[in-house]
């Protein structure tokens, strides 16, 4: 799982720690391989850092609070969300209960539009097909 860190603070001269599990992001292979392919697009490659720096230091528990800190993200079937990332598309996959999120797919917008055909239930098609839901 995910790194766990320690935060304190002092309320009323009491010490207080709170436990923060972080994200661990399964398949991330996937965004270093669009990376390492697109080296040359320094603002992907940028994009890319950020949204793993992002992912892996989130303490989401629900839908609400990813969107609060990503308001890019698209939920498409039940727990899957687009993220736009420069000129690329990220299908990721955020089990909140888990403190996990798993990249499904990654593409950029032409491949998502081949792929998809911009069709939620394309999406879903793909998402069962590719075994990431039932």
């Amino acid at each position: 799982m995910g790194n766990n860190y320690f935060k304190s603070s002092k309320l009323n001269r009491t010490l207080i720690l709170i436990f923060v599990k972080e994200l661990e992001i399964r398949h991330k292979h996937k965004l270093l391989k669009l990376k390492k392919k697109n080296i040359g697009n320094v603002k992907l490659v940028v994009a890319i850092d950020d949204l793993i720096v992002c992912i892996e230091q989130a303490t989401w528990k629900n839908h609400f609070e990813l969107l609060q800190v990503r308001p890019d993200a698209d939920c498409v079937v039940e727990i899957f969300y687009f993220f736009d990332i420069h000129i690329h598309r990220i299908l990721l996959g955020v089990y909140f209960r888990e403190d996990e999120a798993s990249i499904a797919w990654c593409g950029s917008h032409a491949d998502y539009a081949s792929t998809f055909k911009n069709n939620r239930d394309t999406i879903r098609k793909w998402l069962k097909s590719n075994s990431w839901i039932n």
